[in-house]
Parts: C-alpha cells; sequence; structure tokens
C-alpha cells in the first residue's frame, strides 16, 4: 500500500495537515503543561488543566490561527 493512502485526510478528501490546525498547536502545549505538572489522579488533572487554561493569552491564540494562515485574524 502507497504511504499517500495511509495519511489522514478531511471530510473532502483533501490531506489533512495538523499544522495548518489552530487548535492542534494550542493542545500541544496543553500537553507539554500538563506532562510537566505530573498529576496523578483524573481529578487533579481536571483541575491542573482548569488552571493552565489561563496560560494562554490572547495574543498567544491569535497567533496560533495566524500560523495556520487564517490571516484576517
Amino acid at each position: 500500500m502507497r504511504l499517500e493512502k495511509l495519511r489522514p485526510r478531511d471530510a473532502d478528501g483533501s490531506p489533512y495537515s495538523p499544522d495548518l490546525n489552530p487548535i492542534e498547536q494550542a493542545f500541544a502545549k496543553l500537553k507539554t503543561l500538563l506532562r510537566k505538572s505530573a498529576e496523578r489522579t483524573v481529578e487533579t488533572t481536571w483541575k491542573r488543566i482548569g488552571s493552565l487554561l489561563q496560560a494562554f493569552t490572547t495574543q498567544e491564540c491569535a497567533n496560533y490561527f495566524r500560523n495556520a494562515g487564517y490571516a484576517s485574524i
């Protein structure tokens, strides 16, 4: 099987790139911060996620969209 057939595609059949999806960039940062916090229970993990959301500034989120090609933001 060719490698192209194994790559994820979006709903219209075009190749999917996580680099062009702003939420993927935010999730990458969130996962890094979660790993550093090393929470061990579900309850403390959810509490930590709530507190970590403050680490995302409005400007940073706008930059994720700009980086993904949404230039009008």
